[in-house]
């Protein structure tokens, strides 16, 4: 029998390991270069594996345009322009005169301490360090592309550099200038033709909490160029405050009591205590909206209703609906913890059964007082911090208070490996990318609860993965096509699990009967080209089965 070698799956997942395996490294050691050994290791790493959501990584001329708009996204505005770059954990900059900057699409406390130097807050554990020194060793390979197509034969730079350096003068100045003859320069540094780049240009310039592409491709080179030529090597570091509270809860500790401190204050411990994990709008707006707008609204279907808030003018109303919502039973509380992770606390005994929409209205009579505690997603491995400080008792004093929770329903984005953008997946089993570690769900939601409603249903089990951007099509398509025959792929559902299971079967701190309902609505399917995460977010195709797994989440507490 002839060796063939190691499969592209197999071989995607060894790089995968190599990654982690470094970083923890890099972590534990607290500072490395981009471009020493360990940095291009984690390179080399990243080129082998060629995850899908950064496209074309791997072609040595073409800048990838659409894994630069995903990732600049999700880190802070002025990064491309800093030398080092510190990650540090909460160490009271919040009370400094530094003004955060908060990136545009990940919650997360960063500050720019100087021309050349950006602190960025990690709260939210391992998961989120690894989200940034992955977007940070994409960036470092994109610049190398950008400083290489920016030099000529004998390694000085080339007209079209000169060029970009003059149109940056010109934008730091406020001058106009030729946008049709700047693409041209910028379309030579990026390696793409003129109106692939005028395409990302507009892009870039419609996305908020982004610098215009012409900045960020200047700032990359320039911190490559800088290096190549004077030897001004980059630098990313770990602050020692974040190496020594990394995996002990502080925050999601933090964040656990002061929603038990809010329980215990209006004797609620005792309640049938229903968690949700979901976006902070879709509970409030299913049990609140119909209500709060009064008439106009009254004989509109919950998906009516929904599509009307979804749209960008939507502002007022849903002011509207939180002002009536805080008077009738809904408490929102402000994180302080620094997990951010934003809570509502919702009293059922103070919804009035006749407003709600019928998808969700109660034929139950029970006089068990009722709470619904809706959380915001957690971030990967943060999950299983946040749901494990939950689920303890609550302690005051000398006291050990139990929290009643009685079910606990997930609903998240994640990606879909069969089907679309806008299908739901209903999970049987979550499992561990990169091991077999399984946790099997009594899940009380199925697929036959969502059939008929003109959408794809996926029943099946799900992978946890170590991170969505290290994902590529030789990994996915062995999770859909191998004996796990996996529906889809998310960041958080073993780790909620491990954390209930452990509460619930081990502490017994919560009951083992504890109801769990999971479903999440496809958000990208990356075997497809065009639909990763990096081509844009849902829009309108998430608000149906938004709604529609929320509806049922709710109408099961309810009743």
């Amino acid at each position: 029998m002839t060796n063939k070698g190691p499969s592209r799956a197999q071989i995607s997942r060894a790089a995968i390991q190599r990654l982690y395996i470094a970083m923890r490294h890099l972590f534990i050691r607290g500072h490395y270069k981009p471009l020493g050994t360990s940095g291009e290791a984690m390179m080399e790493a990243m080129l082998a594996l060629k995850p899908e959501i950064y496209g074309s990584i791997a072609d040595k001329e073409k800048v990838e345009i659409g894994g630069l708009l995903y990732v600049f996204q999700r880190l802070p505005v002025g990064i491309e322009q800093c030398r080092f770059i510190k990650l540090i954990a909460k160490e009271g900059l919040e009370t400094s005169d530094f003004k955060p900057i908060v990136p545009a699409k990940r919650r997360r406390n960063c500050y720019r301490i100087d021309e050349e130097q950006m602190y960025i807050e990690m709260t939210r554990g391992k998961s989120d360090i690894y989200d940034v020194l992955t977007h940070l060793t994409f960036l470092y390979i994109e610049a190398e592309k950008i400083r290489s197509n920016g030099m000529d034969s004998k390694n000085r730079p080339n007209r079209s550099w000169l060029q970009l350096q003059q149109i940056i003068q010109k934008i730091q100045s406020k001058k106009k200038f030729d946008h049709e003859v700047a693409t041209t320069y910028l379309s030579v540094l990026l390696g793409r033709n003129f109106n692939e780049t005028l395409s990302a240009v507009k892009d870039f310039d419609k996305s908020e909490g982004v610098n215009s592409l012409f900045e960020l491709v200047y700032g990359l080179g320039k911190k490559s160029f800088e290096e190549f030529f004077d030897k001004n090597d980059r630098e990313i570091s770990f602050s020692s405050s974040l190496r020594e509270r990394l995996g002990h809860h502080i925050y999601g500790e933090l964040w656990a009591n002061n929603i038990k401190s809010v329980l215990h204050e209006h004797g609620w411990l005792e309640s049938d205590i229903h968690v949700i994990s979901a976006n902070m709008h879709s509970v409030l707006n299913t049990l609140f909206a119909k209500a709060a707008l009064g008439k106009r609204y009254v004989n509109k279907s919950l998906e009516e209703v929904a599509t009307v808030l979804s749209s960008a003018s939507s502002d007022k109303l849903q002011n509207t609906i939180l002002k009536y919502a805080k008077s009738h039973g809904l408490e929102q509380l402000e994180d302080a913890s620094g997990a951010n992770i934003s809570v509502q606390i919702i009293d059922c005994g103070s919804i009035d059964n006749q407003l709600l929409p019928q998808e969700v209205k109660s034929n139950s009579d029970s006089s068990k007082h009722k709470v619904i505690i809706v959380m915001d997603y957690a971030f990967g491995e943060q999950a299983y911090e946040v749901m494990d400080e939950l689920l303890k008792p609550y302690e005051q004093n000398d006291d050990r208070l139990s929290i009643n929770v009685v079910s606990v329903s997930i609903m998240g984005k994640a990606g879909i490996l069969e089907g679309g953008k806008g299908d739901i997946m209903i999970p049987t089993a979550h499992i561990f990318e990169g091991s077999a570690d399984n946790y099997p769900i009594d899940n009380k939601l199925d697929s036959k609860d969502f059939e008929n409603q003109g959408l794809g249903v996926y029943e099946g089990p799900m992978i946890t993965v170590l991170g969505t951007s290290l994902q590529n099509k030789d990994i996915l398509r062995y999770f859909l096509k191998s004996s796990w025959k996996a529906v889809g792929l998310e960041m958080e559902g073993a780790h909620y699990q491990k954390a209930i299971q452990a509460a619930s079967k081990i502490r017994k701190s919560v009951s083992e009967n504890i109801e769990l309902s999971y479903a999440y609505y496809a958000s990208d399917n990356p075997l497809e080209t065009g639909s990763t995460l990096a081509s844009g977010s849902l829009g309108a195709d998430g608000v149906k089965p938004t709604y529609m797994i929320t509806s049922k989440i709710l109408s099961n507490i309810l009743s």
